[in-house]
């Protein structure tokens, strides 16, 4: 009989490192293959052997093969050995930054996606595929966007948004003609809000590290009303937690997630605790979107003075507002749920001032 074998995208990104563990501790007789680029080669041997370390349960359970999801067969040398085996799959890997171009967003988000279903539809004893996608597939749609809603005829804030929104057509097409699949749809990912830990600062990371480089008064830019638009934050242990919870039941199979705060905060009471954790006097400077994009695009020295990349802006403004029926109810009776913001937030500010050398690059 063929191996047991889960197939992993996105090793050894941070929400894959963290979800990894999880899944082949609730299935004993397993071992993951994770596809890595070359260029990661060496981090995903270091994170696979700190996994071991601390799991002796994992050891010699983690196989790490160069692949490429851009590429027909994801470039995997034992293609046809793989298609025998896997069973189960967690497609993680895709381009996370706002500024991607199109051709790149495309080229991994869509294409890459698309390749992994083509390889996953020739797996004979496949069970079913775990795909993390985003709630911004709404892109910058008014109103309340359901688990069950995808294509609304909605416009995107930025190529990002466009190319995960298209990659997720992909997946719900291939669901419709029989591929047993659950889709994942986590908010704006933090750090864990036990430690505070993350691998990289961007998005809300931009104002803290704002604030922080600021003495006691810390100057502001508001755009539109910051009590009309909430910014959904959700901490990386929940989004983790939720999914290994998630894929591990049979009555998920089929249904869209979205990870999300059912109660974020709007953008007043966020920049007002963003404020108070970094023990910044706030003094707000209002502005409309435009101006506050035109002058970090534009005007010289802006950029380099805030380093808030103008397409973090528009997510201040977000008029969408997010329901997470599934994932409530799903999730019910298994302490599982997302933490206030305030109950953590002075630990990723603690983790951000001990760790300054944390990037804000994406894995490409």
């Amino acid at each position: 009989m063929a191996a047991t074998t889960v197939l992993f995208t996105g090793f050894p990104g941070f929400l894959g490192s963290e979800l990894l563990p999880r899944v082949l501790s609730r299935r004993p007789e397993a071992r993951a293959v994770c596809l890595v680029q070359r260029k990661f080669a060496n981090l995903a041997h270091r994170r696979a052997g700190e996994l071991a370390k601390r799991n002796p349960a994992l050891a010699g359970r983690i196989d790490l093969i160069q692949g490429d999801i851009t590429e027909g067969d994801l470039r995997l040398g034992r293609a046809r050995e793989l298609k025998a085996e896997v069973r189960e799959a967690y497609h993680l890997a895709a381009v996370y930054d706002l500024s991607v171009s199109r051709r790149t967003g495309i080229q991994v988000n869509v294409r890459g996606t698309r390749h992994v279903l083509d390889f996953l539809e020739e797996c004979a004893g496949f069970e079913r595929l775990h795909y993390v996608s985003t709630c911004y597939v709404s892109g910058s749609l008014p109103g309340l966007f359901r688990e069950s809603d995808l294509d609304r005829g909605q416009k995107f804030n930025n190529y990002y948004e466009e190319t995960k929104f298209l990659a997720e057509v992909e997946v719900q097409k291939r669901m419709e003609r029989g591929l047993p699949a659950t889709i994942y749809r986590p908010a704006i990912v933090v750090g864990d809000s036990r430690t505070g830990a993350t691998q990289k600062y961007d998005g809300p990371y931009y104002v803290l590290r704002w604030l922080l480089r600021q003495l006691w008064i810390g100057v502001m830019p508001v755009v539109g009303d910051p009590r009309a638009h909430t910014v959904n934050l959700v901490p990386s242990d929940f989004v983790v937690a939720a999914i290994a919870h998630l894929s591990a039941t049979r009555g998920s199979a089929g249904k869209v997630y979205q990870l999300c705060d059912p109660d974020p905060l709007n953008v007043d009471q966020l920049i007002d605790l963003f404020a108070h954790a970094t023990g910044r006097k706030l003094v707000r400077l209002p502005m409309t979107r435009s101006a506050a994009k035109a002058a970090i695009d534009w005007m010289p020295g802006v950029y380099r003075l805030m380093q808030i990349p103008a397409a973090t802006v528009d997510y201040f403004v977000q008029p969408t507002v997010y329901g997470c029926d599934n994932t409530l109810t799903d999730l019910a009776g298994t302490g599982i749920s997302v933490p206030p913001l305030p109950s953590y937030v002075d630990r990723l500010v603690s983790f951000m001032r001990e760790n300054p050398a944390v990037g804000s690059e994406a894995m490409i």
